[in-house]
Parts: structure tokens; C-alpha cells; sequence
């Protein structure tokens, strides 16, 4: 605890410094709870608000009307349309996807769902909408979704599931969807090489587990999925998702019970369950990641950027060897909180703030 305290002020005298080297543009405002931002052609953004609309954001900023064709989103709490990803030939297939929190039949329960669709050529409604994953079971939840979607360089997808709260031990069960990240092919289906596949008592789609509640993910320059995951009292997390490997929760963690006191038997490890890469006590609620592939920023390469709600910056990571040496907090001055961050194709960083006016930031040089 003292070593992660003495980096702690060591990051705030780093900040300024490392703060200098970036000028903040807004690129829009205006938008209410964004949760994600993907890219289309010509310099045009898709972003999700958390209340349950997906917009078009021109390049100048403009803010286009809310795009029909959405399913039935619960919102509340945490729940609400959450991440959008492009397909990588977008260009060619219009393809979308995007996680929301989908309401079960009887209205009462609801999960996380995963739903492809192509864009409208004049880009005003969603068309050909399919439903391709659903979590199971459904829970009477507002609360840890999950919902991050990452496109793998084998054209798989791969998704966040949160433990939805109540039900933190189903994250240790493999006939549950709760608490895992998953790994479909785009229609849906159950890739052949996932790690449970032919398992009895196991779920095919599942690729690892002992998950609590995953907001953020990204594939790094070696093509493996990071992910942030935000622990109860503290102990939020970064892992790297490797298959079929069990990542602990709630039997091992650096948190501790809302109020104090400790989870289960209080450990921190346990054989068998895998050390995160990287965790913050207190926690800093850990929200979109991204790598820095580009070399827009000097110095900057390769690092990893995760947001945080709780604080309210973009932390900057420097890594080596898989390892966390640095950190150096960006836009605290701006006081948001940080919901998502991604490399766009011009190689910079772009971010979105949470909030009823939240912004699309633009980080240059």
C-alpha cells in the first residue's frame, strides 16, 4: 500500500509535464451520457448515449438527430445502450455492432445483448437488425453490464459480461454467462477453437471467467485482449484475457465490501487464479482502454490509456514487459469523467466524457 501511495503523489508532480504535450479540441458537446465512439469514412463518428440513442457526428461536430431502428433497451442504473463497434469492412458491408442492456420477456430482468446491423446508406436508421448474442440467465439488475466489444484480428468478436452485482458467485460457474468475456463469430455462432467447447457442463462461448464487471478492452499491438474491469472497494483491475483461464473474482481481490470488511475469505490469491497485470487501491473506476499504435505523439508509443469515472482523467500508461512502470493523469484540469478513449485513424486519441452536456474531445499534439 505504501509503495502504490508514494506513486500515487509521484503522478501528480508527473502530470502537468506529461499534460503539456497534447492540446484538447472539442469536436462535439452536447451529447448525454456518451458511452462509446467508433469511426466511420470521411472523419464521421458513431456515438452511443447511455440513454438508449446512437447518433452521427459530422466532422464538424454537428450533432445529427438520433438514428432509428434501435431495439428495446432497459435503461437504468448502469444499464442503457452502451458500446458500438465498426466492422473492419465497414466500407463495404455498412456493418455495426453494439451491446445493450436488453429487457427479458416478462419486463422484469434483463442482461447484456449483442446485436449486429448494417447503417442505412443515407445513415439515419439501423436496417437487417439481429440479435446475436444474449446473456444468460437474465437478472432483475440495473447494475454491471459489461459491454465491451473488441473485433479480433481472426474477424471473431469478443464481449464483456459483467457479474450483474447480485450474483457476483455465478461469475466462478461455467454453465453461467455472468461474470465471463465471450467469444462469438459475427453471426453469432461458437468459434470451434474456444477453450470449452466440447465441455460438459460448460458454456461454448465463453473464453475466460471470474470476471466482476469489464468496461473497458482493446487488443494490443500483439494481438491479445487487455481489459479493465472495476473492482468492488478498490482493486480494480487490468488483465489480460487469455483463454480459459480463471481471473478470480469475487474468491480473490485487492477490494474489499462497500463499507469496509472483506469479500469471501479476504485472500488475494489463490492457485489457479490469475494475478491481474495492474490494479489501483482506491479505485479510480476504469472505464474505455486503447493502445497508442501511432507515432503522433512523441515518447507515447505503445502506451495504454484507460479513463477514469471516479477521478476524472485519462491515465496514461507506460509498460514494459507486460509490466505497469508509469503513469502520468491527463485532462484532470477538464474534472468529467472519462467514459471512453480510442486511437482514431489519423492516429490520435479521441475521448468521451460522461455527463449530461458530455463532449467528444480531440487530443493533438
Amino acid at each position: 500500500m505504501w509503495i502504490h501511495r508514494w506513486g500515487v503523489v509521484w503522478l501528480g508532480m508527473a502530470a502537468a509535464a506529461a499534460f503539456a504535450q497534447v492540446k484538447v479540441e472539442v469536436v462535439a458537446s452536447g451529447i448525454e451520457n456518451p458511452w462509446a465512439v467508433a469511426f466511420l469514412p470521411s472523419g464521421r463518428f458513431l456515438v452511443t448515449e447511455r440513454v438508449g440513442r446512437m447518433r452521427l457526428i459530422e466532422p464538424d461536430g454537428h450533432v445529427g438527430e438520433p438514428i432509428g431502428g434501435l431495439p428495446a433497451v432497459t435503461v437504468g442504473g448502469q444499464g442503457g445502450l452502451l458500446d458500438v463497434a465498426v466492422d473492419t469492412a465497414f466500407e463495404t458491408n455498412r456493418t455495426v455492432y453494439f451491446c445493450y442492456s436488453e429487457p427479458a420477456a416478462d419486463g422484469k430482468a434483463n442482461g447484456t445483448a449483442l446485436a449486429r446491423a448494417q447503417l442505412s446508406r443515407d445513415r439515419t436508421r439501423l436496417e437487417d437488425v439481429q440479435v446475436i448474442f444474449s446473456q444468460q440467465p437474465k437478472v432483475a439488475s440495473r447494475n454491471h453490464f459489461g459491454c465491451r466489444i473488441v473485433e479480433r484480428r481472426d474477424g471473431t468478436l469478443m464481449l464483456t459480461l459483467g457479474d450483474r452485482f447480485s450474483r457476483k458467485e455465478d461469475a466462478q460457474k461455467l454453465d453461467s454467462d455472468l461474470g465471463k468475456i465471450v467469444r462469438l463469430n459475427k453471426d453469432g455462432g461458437i468459434p470451434a477453437d474456444n477453450p470449452f467447447v466440447g465441455q460438459a457442463g460448460s458454456l461454448p462461448e465463453i473464453w475466460s471467467y471470474g470476471h466482476r464487471n469489464g468496461q473497458g478492452a482493446a487488443l494490443a499491438p500483439d494481438g491479445r485482449l487487455w481489459m479493465t474491469e472495476h473492482g468492488p472497494q478498490g482493486g480494480d483491475e487490468i488483465n489480460i484475457a487469455l483463454p480459459g483461464k480463471n481471473y478470480g473474482w469475487p474468491v480473490i481481490t485487492y477490494g474489499e465490501n462497500y463499507g469496509g470488511g472483506p469479500i469471501g475469505e479476504g485472500i488475494t490469491t489463490r492457485e489457479g487464479m490469475e494475478q491481474p497485470v495492474h490494479y489501483w487501491v482506491p479505485s479510480i473506476a476504469p472505464s474505455g482502454m486503447a493502445f497508442l499504435t501511432s507515432d503522433r505523439y512523441k515518447g507515447w508509443k505503445g502506451n495504454l490509456f484507460v479513463g477514469s469515472l471516479k477521478f476524472g482523467f485519462l491515465d496514461r500508461i507506460e509498460l514494459r514487459n507486460d509490466k505497469v512502470v508509469a503513469e502520468h493523469r491527463l485532462l484532470e484540469d477538464r474534472k468529467a469523467r472519462v467514459r471512453d478513449v480510442r486511437q482514431g485513424p489519423d492516429g490520435l486519441l479521441y475521448v468521451l466524457t460522461d455527463g449530461a452536456r458530455g463532449e467528444l474531445l480531440r487530443l493533438r499534439p
